[in-house]
């Protein structure tokens, strides 16, 4: 087995080598270049713990070499990725162009990109709205994969919302990720940074697009960008469509009577299907939501934040591009990492090759199967019987006329 694992979750890390390893496989784990030392130390933890050598494999490495010796190896039997959605799709291409070199039909197992959304309805209670946005958003800078990054709020909720929302962004500390009172950091790296930044100039750039709080990157002394919403004038602002893996949240206001249209808007305005959560005090606007947006979340949340989800309790993972939809966490995914035998034994075995239903006596082998008697269609000297009249009056009486 093949595990890539992120940067942004140790546990994930953890988890995707280990998996495939309870269940009786051998991994060769190729763990983000940027969290390499979260690797070493998770692997010294199942060595203390007394995983035997050569079960799980720890290979840091650049992705293109790593990746390309394993793939290449005709003992695949299976990838267990979380990742971009770009980066698997690569991988799917891969394995797909050396089927035939493959002992086996690799298992691929993915959980990629996102969007996540968070809806409310008239009904939802404004602070919890504020609050979910905030911490769904921001936490971690936003380098979750279920991180909220587009929300829909109605019209007649957004003046309090926003207000709340921006107040909380005010109060947001930045820096260091050591100091524990500081909400936020920076990014990753470069890279994130860069295509946050890019991101933020389209903002600026767009006549279909309103920053309302942040849309700063300083860069002088750590990738730092600042927490920023931005309301969309336009329902295919990319802000609104396209994963930005960073602290962005784009904002779409929605006539209170254009529920349909908004549900309808965050279900196919994006091509994936990660998290998401709504917003309702009403019961039955719940149910209608829930089932409006049947499958554009695999991990579904109601009057919670799209993000967190508990371990052992909420088994994580989406469909559409946001991945396979395995289900980390649960038996759903352990049992992609198994090849199941069904084993039969008999202990009376049969003895006599002809099945009951050949044999006209239950004399044993050594009686041949008796001809059934020949069938009498008339014959050339004898017509076919007339069937009896048939005595709708009894044994001893002719059919009676009934009475006037």
């Amino acid at each position: 087995m093949l595990a890539v694992t992120p940067f942004n979750f140790t546990s994930i890390a953890g988890n995707l080598p280990t998996a495939p390893a309870l269940m009786g496989n051998t991994v060769v784990w190729k763990p983000a270049s940027s969290a390499v030392y979260a690797a070493h130390v998770l692997m010294d933890l199942l060595e203390a713990a007394g995983l035997p050598p050569g079960v799980v494999n720890l290979v840091p490495g650049a992705a293109a070499e790593v990746g390309a010796a394993a793939l290449a190896s005709p003992d695949l039997a299976g990838v267990h990725f979380t990742g971009s959605t770009a980066t698997f799709r690569t991988i799917w291409e891969a394995v797909g162009r050396d089927i035939t070199r493959y002992r086996n039909y690799p298992r691929l197992v993915g959980e990629t990109g996102g969007k996540d959304f968070v809806l409310a309805h008239p009904t939802a209670d404004p602070a919890a709205v504020a609050t979910a946005l905030t911490r769904g958003a921001f936490e971690y800078q936003g380098q979750k994969c279920s991180a909220a990054s587009r929300a829909f709020v109605p019209a007649s909720l957004w003046p309090e919302v926003e207000r709340r929302l921006l107040a909380d962004i005010a109060a947001l500390r930045v820096g260091d990720v050591r100091d524990f009172t500081n909400f936020m950091g920076a990014v990753i790296d470069r890279d994130a940074f860069a295509k946050v930044r890019g991101y933020l100039d389209l903002a600026r750039r767009s006549p279909d697009a309103e920053i309302l709080a942040g849309g700063g990157a300083d860069d002088r002394t750590g990738w730092f960008v600042e927490p920023t919403v931005v309301r969309a004038l336009a329902p295919d602002l990319p802000l609104l469509r396209e994963e930005i893996f960073g602290p962005v949240l784009g904002v779409w206001v929605y006539a209170d009577d254009a529920l349909d249209a908004a549900l309808a808007l965050c279900d196919r305005g994006t091509p994936y299907a990660l998290t998401g959560a709504i917003f309702a005090r009403d019961r039955a606007a719940i149910a209608r939501m829930t089932a409006a947006l049947a499958y554009a979340a695999g991990n579904f949340y109601v009057n919670d934040k799209p993000t967190g989800a508990v371990v052992g309790q909420q088994p994580f993972g989406g469909a559409r591009l946001s991945g396979t939809d395995d289900k980390a966490g649960s038996p759903l995914n352990l049992l992609r990492w198994v090849s199941p035998r069904a084993i039969k034994e008999t202990f009376a075995p049969p003895t006599d090759f002809r099945y009951p239903y050949m044999i006209a006596e239950l004399g044993g082998p050594d009686m041949a199967p008796q001809a059934p008697p020949p069938m009498n269609m008339g014959g050339p000297d004898m017509a076919p019987q007339a069937p009896p009249p048939m005595n709708m009056g009894g044994p001893d009486m002719a059919p009676q006329t009934p009475q006037a």
